[in-house]
């Protein structure tokens, strides 16, 4: 087997924005489309599930072809057994890319493991992990997020070397991300190759505290909502204004948002 391609030549379209080239918002109608039927008021379980999972299934794709490091591989087929040409030569994803898909519950259990799912069918499942995180939003006496904490975490050993995918639908603040990044960072589990968050839908304060945070993490995202900017604001090209840019509540929900998500995903209402 050859030595790994640099990865390269794989593009996804993206919609314009000045929050750096770390940040990929994706421009994907068909993916638009299912998330605007996940946020519908009238979304219920199980149809929930099957947006979530189309919705990841194409997101990691995404993810593998712009950010996997490929190899140039001999390939067999079938008419190999009539003529010798059934053989070719192609690039492929490399077999022996190793990843981390973290889920982070609640939210990310299910998106994490459609993830796992998938990359075991592209790579050798030997080097495909998944790992599991307990957090919550810390509050104060006013409900806003003042970060985040860590009940517990199921971590399957260091990631050096690896892919470390964090696929988290809604990234509103970043606190539980960052704090997510933060325990992996802190020296114990070695230096990963690259970090990369997966969101549904982002906001200007996410993408700014992640960014700020951990400059080194690359962000993907179908939808970036900063609905609470004022209308000349809007008429900007996102990130031309940031500062004024405003996609969360007091109470840091996402506006416009797909509603509590970790609860219609559960069917809990706590």
């Amino acid at each position: 087997m050859q030595a790994a391609i640099p990865v390269e030549g794989f593009r996804p379209s993206e919609i314009e924005h000045r929050y750096g080239p770390n940040v990929h918002i994706l421009y994907h109608p068909v993916a638009l489309s299912l998330l605007a039927r996940l946020g519908a008021p009238e979304s219920t379980q199980p149809g929930i599930n099957g947006y979530l999972k189309m919705l990841y299934q194409t997101m990691v794709d995404t993810v593998i072809n712009a950010e996997f490091p490929r190899r140039r591989m001999t390939v067999t087929s079938r008419m190999v057994s009539v003529t010798p040409q059934g053989r070719f030569e192609t690039e492929l994803v490399d077999p022996e890319c190793q990843v981390v898909s973290v889920d982070i519950a609640r939210a990310g259990i299910l998106p994490s493991s459609i993830c796992f799912d998938r990359l075991n069918h592209i790579l050798n499942p030997a080097g495909v992990r998944q790992d599991h995180l307990i957090m919550s939003r810390v509050t104060n006496a006013a409900h806003a997020v003042t970060g985040a904490g860590v009940g517990g975490a199921k971590i399957g050993g260091p990631v050096d070397g690896r892919v470390v995918l964090f696929p988290d639908p809604m990234g509103a603040t970043g606190s539980s991300l960052g704090t997510a990044i933060d325990l992996y960072k802190s020296g114990e589990y070695g230096r990963a190759y690259k970090w990369i968050t997966m969101n549904l839908i982002v906001t200007p304060e996410f993408i700014r505290h992640m960014t700020r945070r951990h400059p080194d993490v690359i962000l993907y995202a179908y939808r970036l909502d900063r609905g609470l900017s004022a209308p000349d604001v809007l008429a900007t090209v996102p990130g031309e204004r940031w500062d004024e840019e405003c996609g969360l509540t007091d109470q840091h929900y996402i506006v416009p948002g797909a509603g509590g998500l970790g609860e219609l995903l559960n069917n809990s209402w706590v």
